[in-house]
């Protein structure tokens, strides 16, 4: 493994996170909030002089490969994590650091989960950093320091692949550098086009920013305890609704788009299952919940804006679902298993695995009907390779294990009922933001002991990175 290289990278992420943290002290200064300046400013000094620490020399073997690209990334998500919760615990507005990690590793994560009962009591820069997380972690750290950095390295496919989420990552270009850009400048783009909207319908500046950095993440923080409900108004629901779909969908195609190869978006297989998801779940749930609220269109309200920040895992709430008929939250609850598109800034174990795996099964029930039939599994018409039908299933099988896991380890913290341990695995796991019982939309994980707030943080960084980069890490230590 080439030590000093991934020192480096992981120099650069942080260092690259570190200068951001002036965007926060700025809003702080905005709204005459001057404990942000040293609130910020001590975890920006440590961040800024560890990353010059660690790229003052480049060093001589630039080599990349999944191991050192895998390692770095997760070590820099998590290093990142760990300081990036200092401006909460400094300031005061969550005294406690494993509440306060609790909540930026969700923030950075884009889950969405918290541990916070009064949201309003937060300063304005700590709901700041608290929902740019969000933003910084929806498209991803690294790709936004390969964004931001000109690299020449062919071999920086392999630190994307370890943070950009699906089956299989491809350059939309040549170069990684020029890849990542293109990304970005599309996630910019969609990011200021929800702000508009939101102001036009007649939410104010400070609070569109945040919710359309929470939308474009897919994150779900928002400013109030309420939520979206807070508003109480169609408009901005369906602008919300409608963007977070949107950055459900895999990036690629919207390059696609750009280029004007349509073909490449109406062909693919992942999209037309996404969209056909989120509306026949839209439609079962409209169903089941018309008579809570009084007539169809309503309840088709409420079930559209709940199943489109569930699947994308987003975490935005308009209403309680734990008040819902059992149906509905059993559909809520698979959608989070699913999740979003590859390529997109969505959590779950995504659509085009699903989509794999289902097709696998089928092969096998074919193989056994009739063994000498030669069946391929096939996404867009082309067949899959087979390392990455390996890949996935060995992906499938490793969730279920530490979601297992992860539920025994909560179980313990007491007071939960097992469907609520699991739900707090699964929603932290998929990054979705809220569960059942305690953990719903008008609940938290505030009441959670220290040990089970890690272990759950853990859940969320394995969910957002898919397993392999944090699990590396302990391979590498033990190795």
């Amino acid at each position: 493994m080439n030590y000093r290289m991934t020192l480096y990278i992981i120099g650069q992420i942080v260092k690259i996170v570190g200068i951001i943290l002036i965007l926060p002290i700025t809003v702080g200064l905005i709204y005459h909030e001057y404990d942000a300046i040293y609130a910020f400013g001590i975890p920006m000094a440590i961040l800024v002089v560890l990353g010059f620490l660690l790229t003052f020399k480049k060093p001589k073997n630039k080599s990349v490969f999944s191991l050192e690209g895998f390692v770095s990334v997760a070590a820099a998500w998590i290093l990142v994590s760990l300081i990036g919760s200092l401006p909460f615990v400094i300031s005061g507005d969550i005294p406690n650091y494993f509440d306060a990690l609790f909540e930026t590793v969700s923030g950075f994560t884009t889950t969405g989960a918290t541990i916070l009962s009064d949201i309003e009591s937060l300063s304005r820069s700590g709901l700041f950093w608290r929902a740019f997380t969000h933003w910084l972690g929806g498209m991803g750290i690294l790709v936004l320091v390969l964004a931001v950095m000109s690299s020449n390295d062919t071999r920086t496919m392999h630190m994307m692949r370890a943070e950009c989420a699906g089956p299989k990552v491809g350059r939309l270009v040549t170069k990684s550098s020029d890849s990542a850009r293109i990304l970005y400048g599309i996630y910019i783009t969609l990011t200021v086009l929800e702000m508009i909207m939101l102001l036009l319908g007649g939410m104010p500046l400070y609070d569109s920013i945040i919710h359309a950095c929470s939308s474009a993440g897919t994150g779900g923080f928002s400013i109030y305890s309420d939520s979206i409900a807070h508003y109480n108004s169609l408009y901005i629901e369906m602008v919300i609704t409608v963007f977070v779909l949107l950055f459900g969908i895999n990036f690629n195609l919207y390059y696609f788009l750009l280029i004007k190869k349509f073909s490449q978006v109406f062909k693919n297989e992942e999209l037309r299952v996404y969209l056909g998801l989120v509306a026949s779940a839209t439609l079962l749930i409209t169903i089941s919940v018309t008579k809570m609220y009084g007539g169809f269109f309503h309840a088709l309200r409420k079930a559209f804006f709940m199943v489109s920040s569930t699947i994308t895992s987003t975490g935005f709430a308009t209403a309680d679902i734990t008040k819902w008929p059992a149906f509905s939250q059993s559909l809520l609850i698979m959608l989070m298993f699913v999740g979003s598109c590859a390529g997109s800034t969505g959590g779950g174990m995504k659509i085009s695995r699903w989509i794999i795996l289902v097709k696998n099964g089928l092969k096998e029930i074919k193989y056994v009907m009739n063994p000498r039939a030669v069946v391929s599994v096939k996404m867009d018409g082309k067949p899959v390779e087979q390392d990455v039908v390996r890949g996935v299933t060995a992906y499938a099988s490793l969730f279920v294990c530490i979601m297992m896991a992860s539920t025994l380890l909560v179980s313990l913290n007491g007071g939960y009922s097992v469907q609520e341990s699991a739900s707090g695995v699964i929603t932290c796991m998929n990054n979705i933001g809220f569960g059942l019982g305690q953990f719903g939309p008008c609940g938290g994980f505030g009441d959670l002991n220290s040990f089970s707030k890690v272990v759950l943080s853990l859940d969320m960084l394995i969910g957002r990175l898919e397993i392999y980069p944090i699990f590396l890490i302990f391979a590498v230590r033990a190795k």
